[in-house]
């Protein structure tokens, strides 16, 4: 195995971690999910790059008859890349007492401030950081408001 399929091996082994992580433990952790609301893609210019750079890749390893293991991890590798930057509907998942935005939970009590702008995207300041959260579909933004009233008494308790 060279330098190369063990890099490979290593970024697909991160992918399935992260793609196992996102749908199977986030969910579960933190207690009982409350409400998951979708929300919009990002950078899918930059997914797009990464997996023609992967396709370059697997077109030179062929033109160039390059080893079959290398191949097929070029393969997993594109396939990985497409599940995650594509299928992959990210979401906000409230919990009980905070909420995951982008795999990091965050506790209901470090909200300074949340707004709404004009375009429909969700403001929630935070000590040191701003999150800008933009929901898939615009009803979701009054699930979400319903929802932290409801979840404001039990915060308020702490």
């Amino acid at each position: 195995m060279t330098l190369n399929d063990v890099i490979l091996v290593l970024v697909i082994s991160l992918f399935l971690a992260y793609a196992i992580y996102d749908e199977l433990i986030m969910p579960r952790r933190m207690g009982k999910t409350g409400m998951t609301v979708a929300l919009k893609r990002r950078n899918r210019v930059d997914s797009l790059i990464f997996v023609g750079l992967i396709a370059i890749l697997l077109w030179q390893n062929l033109q160039h008859q390059g080893p079959q293991l290398t191949t097929t991890l070029l393969l997993v590798l594109a396939f990985m890349s497409l599940y995650v930057f594509w299928f992959r509907q990210p979401r906000i998942v409230f919990k009980r007492s905070g909420f995951f935005y982008a795999n990091i939970f965050i506790d209901y009590e470090r909200i300074q401030s949340m707004n709404l702008s004009e375009d429909g995207v969700l403001v929630i300041q935070l000590e040191q950081r701003r999150l800008l959260i933009e929901v898939r579909y615009l009803d979701d933004l009054e699930r979400i408001y319903h929802f932290l009233l409801a979840e404001q008494p039990a915060t308020s308790q702490r």
